[in-house]
C-alpha cells in the first residue's frame, strides 16, 4: 500500500463490544489515503480476534501495548503509523463518513495547523436516556463537544478538542517529544487533561488549533458511567490532572491553594444556590469534589518540594 497520508489510531482496552464498530467506521470513510492502526493495551478480552477478522483490508494493522496507559499507546500508534497526519479515535466511538477528509483537508490548507477535533454526539444504548442530574456540562464528561456549526480557532485550552475525536500533526507532535505517559488514563484510573496540555503547549509555541464541525464522531455512552459515582470519580481526578498539568508547566506553588479553595467555595456556593436544579446542583458538586483532589495534589507536591530541598 503506498504511504498514507493520514493514519487513523484507535487505542483500546478490553473493549471488544464496540471495537469492531469502530474500525468499521473507518473503513467506510469516502477519503482514501489512510491506515488504520488498531493499539490493543493489554487487552484481555476477545479485542485481538476483532482486529484479525479484518486484517483481510489491507489498511489495517494490529499493534500489541503490554505497559498500559492511553498517552502510552497513543505513543506506540504514532511510532508504527506511517502518515503525517494522526487521527485518533476512541474505541467506543463511530467516526462520521467524511471525518477523515475534514481533517486532512483543514490540515493541507494550515500549515500551521497542529491539532484538529470535531463535534461529538452522544450515542446511548440499551434503552438508556440522560438523567435528570446531568447537565449539559457534565454531558462534556462523557465526550459530548460542540462549539457550535462553524470551523473556531481556539484560543483557550480549557476548549480543546476531545481525546477520542482529536488529530494532531507528526511534526508537532515529534517536537514535544510525544504525549506526556504521566497524563491520560492508565488502567482504571480517570487522569486526564493530557489534550489541554498539548494545546497550551501548541498555542505557547507558535501553532494553531481548530474545531472542525463536520468533522463527526458520535461516542456511545457505556452504562457504568451512567452513575452519579462515576462523575464524582471523574471530577476528583480532573482535579489532579489539572494540578499536575500545573507542575509539569511550571505553574506549581503555595498560589494552588488559593486557587483551588476559591473553586472549591464558589462550587459549594453555586450547589447551594441551585437546590432546586437538580443537574446545576449536581454539576457544581462534582465540580467542587473535584477542587478537594486538586487541593490534596497540591499538598502532595508542596511535601515533595519541601522534601527534595531538605535532602
Amino acid at each position: 500500500m503506498p504511504q498514507p497520508k493520514i493514519s487513523a489510531i484507535i487505542c483500546t482496552h478490553n473493549r471488544d463490544r464496540y471495537l469492531g464498530l469502530a474500525i468499521d467506521s473507518l473503513l467506510q470513510q469516502d477519503f482514501s489515503s489512510f491506515e488504520i492502526i488498531v493499539v490493543d493495551n493489554a487487552s484481555t478480552d476477545r479485542t485481538r480476534d476483532v482486529v484479525e477478522s479484518r486484517l483481510s483490508d489491507s489498511r489495517v494493522s494490529y499493534v500489541y501495548e503490554a505497559i498500559t496507559g492511553l498517552s502510552i499507546a497513543r505513543n506506540t500508534g504514532a511510532k508504527a503509523a506511517q502518515g503525517e497526519i494522526l487521527a485518533y479515535l476512541d474505541d467506543d466511538a463511530i467516526a462520521s463518513r467524511p471525518w477523515l477528509s475534514r481533517l486532512h483537508d483543514a490540515y493541507v490548507e494550515n500549515e500551521k495547523l497542529a491539532i484538529a477535533g470535531g463535534k461529538v454526539t452522544l450515542l446511548w444504548v440499551d434503552g438508556m436516556s440522560a438523567p435528570p442530574w446531568l447537565s449539559e456540562g457534565l454531558a462534556g464528561n462523557l465526550g459530548a463537544y460542540d462549539l457550535g456549526n462553524s470551523p473556531v480557532f481556539i484560543t483557550q485550552p480549557g476548549l480543546t478538542p476531545r481525546g477520542l475525536n482529536y488529530s494532531i500533526r507528526r511534526d508537532f507532535l515529534e517536537q514535544i517529544g510525544g504525549f506526556d505517559p504521566q497524563l491520560g488514563r492508565v488502567g482504571k484510573n480517570l487522569l486526564s487533561n493530557e489534550e489541554l496540555h498539548m494545546t497550551h503547549l501548541a498555542l505557547a509555541s507558535g501553532w494553531q488549533v481548530a474545531y472542525l464541525p463536520e468533522a463527526l464522531v458520535a461516542h456511545h455512552v457505556a452504562p457504568e458511567r451512567v452513575k452519579p459515582r462515576w462523575f464524582l470519580d471523574r471530577g476528583w481526578w480532573q482535579g489532579i490532572s489539572e494540578c499536575y498539568r500545573e507542575q509539569i508547566a511550571g505553574e506549581a506553588g503555595i498560589g494552588q491553594f488559593r486557587r483551588g479553595s476559591e473553586r472549591l467555595i464558589r462550587g459549594l456556593y453555586k450547589s447551594l444556590k441551585f437546590a432546586a436544579n437538580p443537574s446545576q446542583r449536581f454539576e457544581n458538586l462534582v465540580y467542587s469534589y473535584g477542587q478537594i483532589g486538586y487541593l490534596s495534589k497540591a499538598f502532595q507536591g508542596l511535601v515533595m518540594a519541601s522534601a527534595a530541598k531538605r535532602s
